[in-house]
């Protein structure tokens, strides 16, 4: 691969190993977590920065949760190749501003050898110039747009693409080609609805009608109205955060009765937990993975959400980014005892070679079978579900196969060890229908 021969990293091991050691010392301080303490050759840092307050402490508190739980267990069971890991943890309250201070720090003063951070994709953009400049190995693991084709930047999570891949057809076989979507109106919702808008050309279905609502919007009487006067056959829905979770709540109340796709309800925010019967009756949910997935290595006896519930017995719910988080934290490790090295260009050549969980070297991933890492896009294949709620908030897997990423692989040819680029592309580049 064309990078750089002496990285950032290598030139910190080489000549600030001392230097390194006093400064993870610091690291301490306030906000820190019991597992910060100073380097030392028998040891690596990860770095891990999500939001345990403000607008995402809902979604980003099981992610740090997640994380902690996977460096626990690898902790116990001899480290990664004989190291134990140490943390640099910290919350940063939902604010770009110090999601890009802390990434710095984590970079230039406390010398990660890894870096998970951040929930929404403004944040992932907000931060990715300063892991790209620094060259740093960085994993994104919220479910996403799509389209991140950056040479430092893994991003683990699952797709528009694969996430509206599922649900969509299924709801145009089920209920009929007549769609009227409604998303948050920023990047994440704004891309996912040119997504839906290919996947409606690809199925033979229609979109009758499309809304762009404003993070801080939390009434839908209008929005509600026209979807009755447009009578599609299902909504596709991809709201975000706590305001947008009111649209659940008065659609029942008014009386809406559309069955709804969504690649955002229930499986980050579990509304079907924290709302009444029947806000959440008829939503199908494509997701790769739910605290109900019926997975042995998820629900089965000592399974993932024993071991979660175990170790924090007081959270509220397991969900689709803590399971990504917790899986690419065990590919990180394969990836560094393959490598036989913490050099990030050398575990980020073992990362692109290809790794997969579910084999006989690596755990299953939760959300089931084996999953594969895409060397060349940086993405994973995932195993992906349906999953609904009846009019009881009940959950129950209608559908589930592996639907690998293509857009990157196949429409963009993103191929990452043959051209290192950073650049997100979307589907207007490609589609004209997403025009």
């Amino acid at each position: 691969m064309s990078r750089s021969p002496l990285s950032r990293r290598q030139f910190l091991g080489a000549s600030g190993a001392a230097l390194a050691t006093g400064l993870a010392g610091c690291s301490a301080g306030e906000g820190g977590t019991s597992t910060d303490t100073a380097s030392s050759t028998d040891t690596l840092k990860i770095g891990v920065l999500e939001d345990q307050s403000g607008n995402f402490a809902l979604v980003g508190d099981p992610k740090a949760k997640a994380s902690m739980l996977a460096i626990e267990e690898i902790n116990a069971n001899g480290g990664i190749d004989g190291k134990q890991i140490e943390t640099f943890q910290r919350d940063p309250q939902s604010d770009n501003q110090r999601y890009q201070e802390l990434t710095r720090t984590a970079i230039n003063e406390e010398n990660v050898d890894a870096l998970w951070a951040g929930y929404s994709s403004a944040t992932r953009e907000a931060i990715r110039p300063i892991i790209d400049r620094n060259e740093q190995l960085y994993f994104y693991t919220t479910q996403y747009e799509g389209g991140v084709c950056d040479e430092f930047t893994f991003a683990v999570g699952p797709t528009a693409r694969q996430q509206l891949g599922i649900v969509l057809p299924y709801l145009v076989e089920e209920f009929g080609p007549d769609i009227y979507t409604i998303a948050a109106d920023y990047n994440f919702g704004q891309l996912s609805a040119d997504w839906v808008k290919v996947l409606a050309n690809e199925n033979d279905a229609n979109v009758l009608g499309e809304e762009f609502i404003p993070l801080s919007e939390s009434s839908f009487g209008s929005t509600i109205n026209r979807i009755q006067e447009a009578d599609p056959d299902f909504v596709m829905s991809m709201l975000v955060g706590a305001n947008h979770t009111s649209f659940y709540e008065q659609k029942a109340s008014a009386g809406l009765d559309v069955p709804i796709g969504t690649s955002t309800a229930m499986a980050q925010g579990y509304e079907h937990r924290r709302l009444d019967a029947p806000a959440m009756a008829n939503i199908y949910a494509g997701v790769n993975y739910m605290e109900e997935v019926p997975t042995d290595s998820n629900t089965g006896d000592g399974g993932f959400v024993d071991r979660y519930f175990e170790m924090y017995p007081d959270a509220p719910y397991l969900n689709e980014e803590a399971e990504t988080n917790y899986f690419s934290t065990y590919m990180y490790k394969k990836a560094v005892e393959q490598a036989g090295t913490t050099e990030q260009p050398e575990v980020v050549d073992a990362l692109e070679s290809g790794i997969e969980l579910g084999t006989e070297e690596a755990p299953e991933a939760p959300e089931g079978e084996t999953i594969r890492l895409d060397g060349a896009t940086h993405h994973v294949d995932h195993h992906m579900w349906i999953m609904r709620a009846d009019d009881e908030h009940n959950v129950e897997a209608v559908e589930n196969r592996q639907i690998p990423e293509t857009f990157l692989s196949e429409t963009a040819g993103c191929n990452l060890p043959e051209n290192p680029e950073q650049t997100q592309y979307t589907p207007v580049d490609y589609y004209e229908e997403a025009e």
